[in-house]
């Protein structure tokens, strides 16, 4: 899975919140989206980075990603994005891979297990 990774730096530009639903309507009528998260922002823990909010949009493969991007919708998403951050925003393309934490303890159990069999042959 491959996502488009959105940081916007601050969401206090004039009439930012009257342009997000307006985004997200674009955003979400790009062919090929799978889902989308959105992270408001609370603290930075470490770094220099200035950053309000992150959004994600999530597609089945880079060319999915490619081909949703250059749709009509992803480019009025697109333009939507610059207009309401007045270019304060930074986009990433991430290779996605996720598990959760309960199949994380079975592998690990799994390998202990193992690793115990093999010390006692």
């Amino acid at each position: 899975m491959y996502k488009l990774i959105i940081l916007i730096e601050s969401t206090t530009t004039p009439d930012f919140h009257v342009f997000w639903p307006r985004f997200l309507h674009a955003a979400e009528e790009i062919p090929g989206l799978k889902r989308e998260s959105t992270s408001r922002i609370n603290q930075v823990l470490y770094g220099d980075m200035q950053c309000a909010m992150v959004h994600e949009l999530y597609f089945d493969s880079y060319a999915a990603l490619k081909t949703g991007l250059s749709s009509e919708p992803g480019k009025e998403a697109g333009r939507i994005l610059q207009e309401m951050t007045s270019g304060s925003v930074k986009l990433l393309i991430a290779d996605h891979s996720q598990d959760d934490m309960e199949n994380i303890r079975k592998y690990k159990s799994t390998v202990q297990d193992a690793k115990g069999q093999a010390g006692r042959d």
